[in-house]
């Protein structure tokens, strides 16, 4: 099939400049994702490389007209460090483009500026090892569903595949004629075309669920302590509750009080109050275990849910106590010597609910308060009789759960 050049060429500038100026008005729109305005300014650099080709030698100096396809290299090379900066790590810059110096550097010697399949064979090397690399950085991601991450690997693995056809065409290409340098170029930026539209599409989706992720997050995220809030600690709950009862294990829930909580605002003011609640919560979720679900439930309270009855609950709240207890006698250059105290309860998670548990838990918190404070007190064995689910549960706590309905908040009797 005969492919006119020129019409092809054009082309390839309108979409990867509209593409580029599309993600470009994205990213003004949101600053947060970085990624954005790399892939933008990389499909308009490709544009730029397509049209300095459509130029050609004719039109610019000797020499100049290689610095097309070192740009494309380049724009490949903005990609892949979008694909990294849209995972929060660093831009390799002087890697993005290694690409264009090989080229450079390798096609003004003679072997190769002779030889045409050379040159294709050595464009379609650098841009496989540029789609490798974005494919790379992507299933690095591992909040991706199993269909996002089949979607964000496999097409920039196929591209990379596809860039190697001139390649095995040159074993079944007899005419390698003077024209077969353009016309395998040509070649070359349909395939570069395809892939940078491709990947267009891709890349607008990973945006949109990374905003959508955002959001999500923020609506269950106490943004104090960064951990859970109410809303985001009952949904966790409900999906820890139904596992465990599937499974016909039992589900132990703690709560935390913050010892003398309101003499530390008094001494030390409110926002040493804040930082002592932001010490215990990086306190506890650095040493909890990562199956366990841990909340602020309001003020200086915490809750967490573990799976698992109260032997291994109760480790894991003695490891609690005693790190906050050294973490808390410094904090923001005070010397505050803040506590903890806890309360556990456990049950069959198939017999109890999340309401049911965190009385028998603060009961079991009020009597560690009586008791002198900054230790851990159980719950007596708490009796299975069949109640609602626990989302009826988080029904009635007042949250918006998968499939729950809004209710008033349990209260509790925590001093």
């Amino acid at each position: 099939m005969l492919l006119d050049v020129t019409t092809l060429f054009a082309v390839s500038i309108c979409i990867t400049a509209l593409l580029g100026l599309f993600l470009l008005m994205l990213w003004a729109q949101d600053r947060s994702v970085d990624a954005l305005g790399w892939w933008g300014a990389a499909y308009l650099l490709g544009g730029f490389a397509v049209a300095l080709w459509m130029l050609g030698p004719s039109v610019l100096p000797a020499g100049v007209d290689q610095a097309a396809p070192a740009l494309l290299f380049i724009c490949c090379g903005m990609i892949w460090t979008g694909a990294r900066k849209f995972y929060g790590r660093s831009a390799l810059r002087l890697a993005a483009m290694t690409g264009a110096l090989v080229w450079l550097m390798v096609v003004h010697l003679p072997a190769i500026a002779e030889w045409s399949m050379a040159r294709v064979f050595l464009a379609s090397v650098i841009i496989s090892v540029y789609a490798f690399l974005t494919a790379s950085e992507l299933r690095r991601e591992r909040r991706n569903s199993a269909q996002a991450g089949v979607r964000v690997v496999a097409v920039p693995l196929l591209h990379s595949t596809v860039f190697f056809t001139p390649i095995l065409g040159m074993h079944f290409i007899s005419d390698t004629g003077p024209d077969f340098g353009a016309s395998s170029f040509a070649l070359f930026v349909l395939l570069t075309l395809l892939y940078i539209v491709g990947s267009a599409f891709i890349l607008v989706i990973m945006a949109k669920e990374r905003s959508e992720l955002l959001h999500k997050t923020a609506a269950v995220t106490d943004p104090l302590t960064g951990i859970y809030n109410r809303r985001g600690l009952l949904e966790a709950a409900q999906r820890l509750f139904a596992a465990q009862a599937r499974k016909r294990q039992r589900i132990t829930v703690l709560m935390f009080d913050l010892d003398h909580f309101k003499s530390i605002n008094d001494r030390f003011g409110h926002e040493m109050g804040d930082e002592a609640l932001r010490v215990f919560a990086q306190t506890a979720a650095g040493t909890m275990r990562s199956s366990d679900v841990l909340g602020r439930f309001g003020g200086e309270e915490f809750v967490a849910i573990l799976p698992g009855g109260l032997d291994g609950a109760a480790v894991v709240a003695e490891r609690v106590r005693a790190a906050f207890e050294i973490a808390g006698v410094t904090i923001g250059g005070h010397r505050m010597n803040a506590t903890v105290s806890i309360g556990a309860a456990s049950a069959d998670a198939a017999r109890a609910d999340l309401q049911t548990l965190m009385t028998h838990a603060d009961g079991a918190l009020y009597r560690a308060k009586a008791k002198g404070r900054n230790r851990v007190e159980e719950a007596g064995e708490i009796e299975a009789a069949p109640i609602s689910d626990v989302a009826s549960e988080a029904a009635q706590a007042g949250t918006v759960a998968a499939g729950a309905k809004i209710s008033s908040a349990p209260v509790l009797v925590t001093s």
